[in-house]
Order: C-alpha cells, then structure tokens, then sequence
C-alpha cells in the first residue's frame, strides 16, 4: 500500500494542487430556490482569480459499481432513471433531472480523484462534494450520493488505504455518513455540527460534537482541538476526507454557530496540521454553506482552497528538501 506518509520526494520543481470541478453540470432549479448553485461555478472564478498554486481539472463521474459500494441497487436505479416518488424527492430538496444525476456522479467522483492525488501529493481537494445526508437507500437535504462514503470505500477497495477517518466540520450533523458507516470499523466517522440544527433526528457517528447555538471561535477551536486528540487516540487512518462546510460563518442563514473568517480559517489550519504531524493525505470536500450573502459563502470556500494550496507548497517544499 502507498500512501503519503511513505511517500519520498521526487522533485524541487513546484506542482500545483489539484482541485476538481464539476461546477458546469448546473440543474434547473426553479426561481426562488433556496440552494445557492451558483456558488460553485463563483468558488471556481475565485480560486482561478485569487488563489495561486492550484491546477483545475473537471471531475470524473462515478458509475454504478462505484456508487454501489455505499448505495443501494434500487436507490442508484431509481435516481438514474428518474423513478424516485414525489416525496423522496422532495427530501433531496432538488427536482429530479440529468443534471442532477450527472452532477451527483461528478462530486462524488471529485472526492475519489481528490483521494487519490492526496495519497501522492499530501492534499487534493473538491470544490463541491460534502454531501454527507445522502444515506444508503435514500437522499436528504440537497445531498443524492454520500461521496466521503463512496470514495473511502473505492480506495479500499482498490487497495490504496485500510482505514479512513471521516472528519465532518459542516455545521450540519453528517447523518447520512453516519448511517452508511455506523459498522464499518475500518472508517471512522468525526462530526461537529450544531446540536440544535438540521438533521433534528441525528445517527450516531464514531465521534460526535453537538455545539450550541451562537458558539465563537474560541470555543469552537477548544471542541475540534479535543475531537482530533480524541480521534486519533482511537483510531489510526492511512487518509483523512475533511468536509469544510462553510456554514459555520457567522452570516450563515442556516448556520447559528458565530465563526468569524478568521475563526474558520484556525479551523482548517488544525485540521491541516494534525494532518501534516501525522503524515496523512487529506482530501478536502467543500461541503454546505448558506450565506446570507453568497459572497460570503464564496469566499469561507476560497479561503480553504487558499490554505490548502499553502499546505500543499509547505509540503512539496518539505519533500524537496530530503530528496
């Protein structure tokens, strides 16, 4: 097995992170839907605008063999063919099209292309992905195909990685995730979400930390501080998937939790270093966000990409100096 903790340098000259899109598969949602599509096609502007050392490339799309490793026959079939009932449809929140189920197939094939870069480069990312409500038989709340779940069982699958660590810090509780991988030990599940939000029924993952309304930096850095510790005192992952929701913003409209920009981007920093002391790949999927101003949503995003592709340089720039 190959992965980044074992992987030697190779050369000084620079290469960009990859980040995959798949922003172009746009559905047709009708007027005065509440889900901010274009948000991913303004995160593609950006990161070609404002943040340097990151290569673009469209995602690949994930067939049916890929899907069936965390989805049932029956529900991957039904949304293919656009045969799911009104109200399974209606908890997805998208009316059904081949957009959607095009689009779904590519973010869930960008986190498993983010995997695989990440175990040779140290960090990948998705600009979309995180869509953690997603359970085995059914979707939820925008989310159709589980792609944190699919892709770490296509790397294990393909003998890439053992074990899998799930860290979920969307500010909604990854019940779908939860769900698929609930008597999976070889995949550990992390969530720190707001206790009182959406799912009001919430699974039980590995690890959860419910938050109370209107928590600030500080006390969110104190929980995920403690829930990394907690983790990896529990569990030993080859690759970690991190979904970086940028729904914890304090001008999220479906957030309630008061992190500011400057809070979220400690957030990703820990995740990054606990990352980097351990020697793990880590594929970042953006995951939720609901900004009162999608600006802002934009930009929680951008500022994890720009992050990334500093950590990804520092360790490039840490390879070329052993090799």
């Amino acid at each position: 097995m190959m992965s980044f903790r074992h992987f030697p340098g190779r050369s000084s000259c620079p290469i960009p992170m990859l980040a995959f899109y798949a922003d172009h598969f746009v559905l047709p949602l009708p007027p005065g839907h509440r889900f901010p599509m274009r948000k991913y096609s303004m995160l593609r502007d950006a990161v070609v605008r404002e943040v340097g050392g990151v290569e673009l490339q469209e995602a690949p799309r994930a067939d049916d063999a890929t899907l069936a490793l965390a989805h049932t026959a029956a529900y991957i079939e039904d949304v293919s063919t656009g045969q799911l009932d009104a109200a399974r449809q209606r908890e997805i929140g998208f009316p059904w099209s081949h957009e959607m189920v095009e689009r779904s197939r590519r973010s869930a094939g960008a986190t498993i292309a983010a995997c695989r870069v990440a175990l040779e480069q140290g960090i990948a990312a998705n600009l979309a992905g995180g869509t953690h409500h997603a359970y085995a038989d059914k979707g939820a709340g925008f989310c159709v195909f589980n792609d944190a779940a699919i892709a770490a069982r296509r790397l294990q699958r393909d003998g890439s990685v053992r074990r899998v660590a799930v860290i979920d810090l969307d500010v909604h509780q990854g019940n779908g995730t939860a769900s698929i991988l609930r008597d999976d030990p070889t995949i550990f599940t992390l969530s720190l979400h707001g206790e009182k939000n959406y799912p009001f029924r919430k699974e039980a993952s590995d690890l959860d930390v419910g938050l109370p309304d209107g928590c600030d930096d500080g006390t969110y850095a104190v929980a995920l501080a403690s829930a990394l510790e907690t983790l990896f005192a529990r569990f030993d992952p080859d690759l970690l998937i991190y979904l970086a929701g940028a729904d914890p913003h304090e001008g999220d409209r479906l957030g309630r939790l008061k992190l500011t920009m400057a809070g979220l981007a400690q957030r990703d920093s820990m995740v990054f270093e606990a990352a980097r002391s351990r020697g793990l790949p880590v594929a970042v999927a953006m995951a939720g966000g609901y900004g009162n101003q999608i600006e802002d949503t934009v930009a929680v995003h951008t500022q994890t990409i720009m992050l990334a592709a500093r950590y990804h340089a520092q360790l490039a720039a840490e390879r070329a100096s052993v090799s």
